[in-house]
């Protein structure tokens, strides 16, 4: 899954809300290795936070819906077709963000933005600056739209190392549209379910 999803994930409503657990998740790519390092300077909610991270990471690679739709997109995608997955899915979360969660698109983005902001100063470097640049171009309300899709897979594929399909990429959600929100139909409930007992299971160090 994408940023909507991971930031969503970090807590499931307005009472359910962890700003450091959000910080973790959010720099989970960032941060390599074991993120108790001392060297990662993380607080303990932003452990946790990369710990659901790498839980909505692989319980998502590991999905069979998410492999079903993989498989669709390999042919011009190939190694990152997972890529285009996830922002694909982070597509479907936004058009049925207030129907999936009980809260407004517009209200979740400007919570999440607002904490990113207030919180820069603790996000690695190389995450700030995608923070920035994600705020500045607003990714969130963006990802209602396919021409906010169409930017999003272009940005991945001008940092891909290799040629990745990614830029084209769009045109394989336009054709496979329905087949593609149905498996995220499928997947989205599982994976809200999977991440809450995890979240519960690090309850204790929150």
């Amino acid at each position: 899954m994408n940023i909507l999803a991971h930031g969503y994930l970090s807590g499931t409503g307005l009472t359910d809300r962890h700003t450091d657990l959000l910080i973790g998740n959010f720099i989970g790519d960032f941060i390599k290795g074991d993120p108790s390092s001392p060297r990662h300077n993380l607080t303990s909610g932003e452990i946790v936070g990369v710990r659901v991270h790498r839980a909505i990471d692989s319980f998502t690679d590991a999905h069979p819906d998410v492999a079903a739709v993989r498989e669709l997109l390999h042919p011009r995608c190939h190694k990152y077709a997972g890529a285009a997955v996830d922002i694909f899915f982070d597509h479907f979360l936004a058009i049925n963000f207030e129907q999936l969660t009980g809260e407004s698109l517009p209200d979740f983005v400007h919570y999440f933005y607002k904490t990113l902001q207030a919180n820069r100063a603790r996000l690695p470097a190389s995450a700030a600056h995608m923070a920035d640049y994600m705020i500045r171009q607003d990714w969130l309300t963006n990802y209602q739209f396919v021409e906010g899709i169409d930017r999003s897979l272009k940005g991945v594929s001008r940092r891909t190392a290799y040629p990745s399909g990614l830029d084209t990429a769009i045109e394989d959600l336009e054709r496979y549209y329905l087949q593609i929100g149905e498996h995220f139909t499928n997947f989205w409930p599982t994976l809200v379910e999977h991440i809450q007992r995890t979240r519960t299971a690090f309850a204790s160090l929150l």
